[in-house]
């Protein structure tokens, strides 16, 4: 009988070359290393929520909501588009708040950042 295991060996040429292992275990093992990614990764909340920071960029330095949540998530415009499928001039245009987002446009703006098209209004 197999035994379920939380850790994941991950093979190259048939040879165990990297493990993967649940965050937790991980955080108690090393703390401190935890503790920095934890920093780095910001959270994009469930539903239609909007985090503080992203208000913060668009009400109080008024960059529209796409480019705010590209900087909030660390993103840079040519990975936002290869994964929109759109020109990085065209998502440039869109984040001038010049362009008015269509909703095609933003459910794909919004699929490739992760978040809901409702955090793109």
């Amino acid at each position: 009988m197999i035994e379920p295991t939380k850790i994941q060996p991950i093979y190259q040429g048939g040879v165990p070359a990297f493990v993967v292992i649940p965050f937790a275990d991980f955080a108690r093992e090393h703390p401190v290393e935890a503790a920095q990614i934890k920093l780095q990764t910001p959270r994009i909340p469930e539903g239609d929520y909007i985090p503080h920071e992203v208000v913060g960029l668009h009400v109080q330095d008024g960059l529209p909501l796409v480019r705010a949540w590209r900087e909030y998530l660390g993103l840079t415009q040519v990975e936002v588009a290869e994964r929109a499928g759109i020109t990085q001039a065209a998502l440039s245009q869109m984040e001038s708040g010049e362009v008015k987002l269509r909703k095609a446009t933003r459910e794909k703006l919004a699929l490739a950042m992760g978040l809901n098209p409702e955090q793109l209004k």
